[in-house]
C-alpha cells in the first residue's frame, strides 16, 4: 500500500477495454506490447487507484494462451475487475484468466467500497457481436444494488454500450434489448453513470437519463465515419497509441472522466 494523498478525498477508477490479446506469430507481439504499457502506467502511478476494470475483448480468438498472457499483463496492485466482450469465451475466461472451473454462465462481478458501488455485467451473446444482458444477469445486477447502500454512487460497467454511437460498424453489433436496463435504472436513483468499451474510441453520451462514457480501446482506435478511409473496411487506426479512461468521484457523488493516452517506448 502506497501512502495516499492526505486531501485526497475522491475515489478514481481507471477503465481499460479491448487488450485483444494474439499470442499468434503474425501479431508480432503488437497487443501484448500495449497492454503492457499501460498497465506499466497504472502500475507506476504515486498513489492507490479504486479499481481498475476492464471491460471486455481481453482476447481476440479466446485461446488458453491469450488469457494466460493477459493474466500475467493485467496483474496489478490495484484492485482489478474484468468482464468479457465478444471476443470472449465465458469458459475459457474463468479457467485461464480467472482461474475458476469453467463454465458458460455470464461473468459478473461487483466492488462495493464506501465511496461507490461498481458492478461488471457480461453483456456478451455466446456466438455472437451483439450484445445483450442475459436475465440471469439482470436479476444479478439487481440484486446487487439492492444488497448496497442506496445513497452511495453506482456505476454500472460492460462491453457493449446500450445506444447508439453513430458509428455505424458498431452501432450494428452494440447492446440490444435496453429497455431491460432502463427500466432498472428508474427505480435506482443512485446509478450515477454506465461505463462501456467496444467501440475503440473515446466517447461521452447519456443512457436513461445517465452519462454513458466509452473507454478508449487498447489495440487500435476507431475510425469515425467522417474521418479519411482509403477502402470500406479500413475502419480503425492501429498506429495511434493506446489509451485509458479515469473516471473521478468527489465526495458529493460528481463524476468527472479525463481519457490519457499512453506512450509506447
Amino acid at each position: 500500500m502506497r501512502a495516499q494523498p492526505q486531501e485526497r478525498t475522491t475515489a478514481v477508477i481507471a477503465h481499460v477495454s479491448d487488450t485483444h490479446i494474439d499470442t499468434r506469430e503474425e501479431d508480432g507481439g503488437r497487443s501484448v506490447a500495449r497492454t503492457r504499457a499501460v498497465m506499466e502506467c497504472l502500475n507506476a502511478l504515486p498513489y492507490d487507484l479504486d479499481a481498475v476494470i476492464v471491460t471486455g475483448d481481453i482476447a481476440d480468438h479466446a485461446a488458453p494462451s491469450e488469457y494466460e498472457a493477459a493474466r500475467e499483463l493485467l496483474a496489478t496492485r490495484h484492485p482489478l475487475l474484468a468482464c468479457p466482450g465478444n471476443h470472449d469465451d465465458r469458459a475459457a475466461f474463468r479457467a485461464h484468466l480467472l482461474g475458476e472451473p469453467p463454465s458458460t454462465a455470464p461473468v459478473n462481478h461487483s466492488r462495493t467500497t464506501p465511496r461507490f458501488t461498481l458492478a461488471l455485467c457480461d453483456t456478451s451473446v455466446p456466438g455472437e457481436d451483439h450484445g445483450r444482458l442475459a436475465d440471469e444477469t439482470l436479476t444479478w445486477l439487481t440484486n446487487t444494488l439492492a444488497a448496497a447502500p442506496a445513497e452511495v454512487p453506482a456505476l454500472i460497467a460492460f462491453h457493449h454500450p446500450p445506444t447508439t454511437l453513430h458509428t455505424p460498424y458498431v452501432d450494428e453489433i452494440r447492446q440490444f434489448d435496453e429497455a431491460r436496463l432502463a427500466a432498472l435504472t428508474a427505480r435506482h436513483p443512485n446509478i450515477t453513470a454506465f461505463l462501456a468499451g467496444h467501440a475503440h474510441t473515446p466517447a461521452a453520451t447519456t443512457f436513461a437519463d445517465r452519462p454513458l462514457l466509452v473507454a478508449p480501446g487498447v489495440v487500435s482506435t476507431l475510425r469515425l465515419p467522417w474521418e479519411p478511409q482509403t477502402h470500406a473496411t479500413h475502419h480503425v487506426h492501429r498506429d495511434l497509441p493506446p489509451a485509458v479512461a479515469f473516471h473521478v468521484l468527489d465526495e458529493t457523488g460528481r463524476l468527472t472522466t479525463h481519457y490519457r493516452v499512453v506512450p509506447l517506448a
